[in-house]
């Protein structure tokens, strides 16, 4: 049965595709939990970080499941209301406080490059594989959803994927800015969770407002007297007073994410 699998093991969660019949392959029904899980684990100020991976070591996911389009996406109706859906999904993770990352294992196609597109750090194998070919399929890849893709490696590279429908091995979506990270196929695992526990062992309310200015800044206008402001709001925190004194100290520091 397809499914969004979650764990937690302490301060880390796991989000897993889980569809092996169909590598992993992402239905309507998918992508709603992938929104619930993804908001339920962006209100948790335990977690300090969230993995997203498929099931298996076949696939990340290979897209979405074609067969609900034949009934599920018929008409525009039905269509703007499927990717909205998607859509939803796909900003929920790019969103998140937490930092994400993608751990990809296999086939990274579709729906599932959007996914690790939206996600803070991938980590690929180097038999994983990567595209989008559904102008052979004779649909567009709805804006909504093209947006993370366009943002993460720009218009040269989308068009690449999208134009020519190419499937692009590891190094080349690497060398191409797709991937943070490839592999071994046997470490990307113990990679991507390494790449987590480093994470955590930061500052969580400093990931948080890294990522937050980020996005802002990436939106091109300049910043104003009050945000520069608020970009000092780490002097009020614990945080930052425990973060100086295990410096110090020449001691780990323990965050506390106040």
């Amino acid at each position: 049965m397809s499914n969004i699998d979650l764990a937690v093991q302490g301060e880390i969660a796991t989000l897993t595709l889980n569809n092996p019949d169909k590598l992993n392959a992402i239905n309507r029904a998918m992508w709603q939990q992938l929104s619930a899980l993804v908001g339920q684990l962006s209100a948790d100020p335990a977690i300090r970080c969230v993995i997203v991976r498929g099931a298996g070591d076949q696939a990340f996911a290979a897209g979405g499941d074609l067969e609900e389009f034949v009934t599920g996406r018929a008409t525009l109706a039905q269509a703007l209301d499927y990717h909205g859906e998607v859509a939803k999904a796909l900003n929920a993770i790019a969103d998140c406080p937490h930092p994400t990352v993608a751990l990809i294992s296999g086939a990274c196609i579709g729906g599932g490059l959007e996914i690790a597109g939206v996600c803070d750090f991938r980590i690929a194998g180097e038999s994983s594989r990567f595209g989008a070919p559904i102008n052979r399929l004779g649909f567009s890849m709805y804006p909504g959803e093209m947006e993370g893709l366009l943002r993460l490696v720009g218009p040269a590279v989308v068009k690449e994927i999208l134009l020519e429908g190419r499937i692009l091995n590891a190094r080349e979506a690497y060398e191409k800015g797709l991937l943070t990270r490839v592999v071994a196929d046997a470490q990307v695992a113990d990679e991507a969770y390494a790449t987590a526990r480093r994470i955590c062992a930061g500052a969580p309310l400093v990931a948080g407002w890294h990522k937050q200015w980020i996005a802002r800044l990436l939106d091109g206008r300049p910043l104003t007297d009050d945000e520069k402001a608020a970009s000092f709001a780490f002097l009020d925190t614990e945080d930052y007073k425990e973060g100086l004194a295990a410096f110090l100290e020449k001691r780990k520091p323990v965050f506390k994410a106040r």
